[in-house]
């Protein structure tokens, strides 16, 4: 299956950058055009329909991730909804966090004077989550579903493990470099809060993200506003505690519509079919860059890798990709390549072939 009719972009490059942006499909593009030309014609009778239009969003992203739509928001970013979340954790957390994590996950936390601790990555890494949490109980382990540097991932099947052992433990995860490369059955899963940028891997373009909590957390937050009376205003009515803190203001039908048309192809596409060919390519891709002494021995002997990898390469090596229209980026002290289900095993040859070039 070759996905050039959606995204022609792949007729000019090879693009292994989904990690830094996704890229937008032509059905999308042809949404966004009929959206901006109705707000056009329409101006503000455009959006007397936005809140229905937003809350079958909404509904979308519930159906896409198995959440409860009660428990499902609409944010921005990423980043806004995390700062958000954690003004309205209760007082008193310690958290457990992954060193050299996204800023925007750790360094939200330390800013706000929580108490800290690091897991370093390395060998037997899940074992060793396991056992520092057993010793010096956190009572919140937030991270990186999968890391933007390396694409160390945790399994969703470990998260689940790790709620089995560790029931009142918060689990919150940063699912920007994960969401939409595989299913995700947020209800059945580990998490108590899966939230992420739409951008990346859900190519969705950018001004739009989700979250989902489960009910234990849902309840819990923001306890100090449960004692205060509701907003009074007509136009507030239909929001709940949760909504006011996390959907404030007004909402871009077309950021959201946008999320909304990506999720519509990857039901399309199956994600049964998108699970199998990112974890496809990213096996044949990982033995080939370990082969080539390009990984670590710790990526290369994982039992599960993510669709990003960071390899050991030169500037001179970089540019000639650059040339060879292969489009990634210097990330750490490495380049960083990305896999989507629209790449395919003549992409990696391509890359491969460059790579082996003097």
């Amino acid at each position: 299956m070759t996905f050039i009719d959606q995204f022609p972009l792949l007729e000019k490059y090879t693009y292994l950058d989904t990690a830094s942006s996704g890229i937008l499909s032509k059905k999308q593009v042809n949404w966004r055009a009929v959206h901006d030309q109705t707000f056009f014609e329409q101006g503000s009778l455009f959006r007397l329909t936005q809140a229905a239009f937003l809350l079958d969003v909404k509904v979308t992203v519930a159906r896409f991730f198995n959440s409860k739509v009660e428990n499902t928001f609409l944010l921005p970013n990423f980043s806004f909804g995390f700062n958000t979340l954690l003004e309205g954790l209760p007082a008193g957390q310690r958290f457990l966090l992954l060193q050299e994590d996204y800023p925007s996950v750790n360094y939200a936390i330390e800013t706000r004077g929580h108490t800290c601790e690091y897991m370093p990555m390395g060998d037997e890494l899940e074992g060793r989550i396991v056992d520092h949490i057993r010793v010096h109980k956190p009572t919140v382990f937030a991270f990186s579903l999968v890391q933007y540097i390396n694409g160390i991932k945790l399994s969703l099947d470990f998260v689940k493990e790790l709620k089995s052992l560790f029931p009142e433990l918060l689990i919150i995860a940063d699912g920007t470099q994960f969401c939409g490369t595989a299913a995700v059955d947020f209800e059945a899963s580990g998490f108590d809060v899966l939230m992420g940028s739409g951008y990346k891997w859900m190519l969705a373009g950018y001004g739009n993200g989700f979250m989902m909590l489960k009910d234990g957390i849902a309840s819990s937050l923001f306890s100090s506003a449960r004692n205060r009376p509701a907003p009074k205003e007509p136009f507030m009515q239909s929001k709940s505690l949760l909504s006011v803190f996390f959907e404030p203001g007004h909402m871009d039908t077309l950021n959201f519509g946008t999320l909304k048309q990506s999720i519509l192809y990857f039901e399309e596409l199956g994600m049964d079919f998108i699970t199998e060919k990112t974890n496809a390519l990213s096996e044949k891709a990982r033995a080939a860059f370990a082969e080539k002494g390009l990984i670590s021995d710790f990526v290369a002997n994982r039992k599960e890798h993510s669709t990003i990898f960071n390899l050991a390469l030169s500037t001179e090596k970089y540019q000639q990709l650059i040339a060879a229209d292969i489009i990634c980026y210097p990330r750490g002290n490495g380049i960083r390549l990305a896999f989507h289900f629209f790449n395919s095993e003549d992409d990696l040859d391509k890359l491969l072939n460059v790579l082996s070039n003097q």
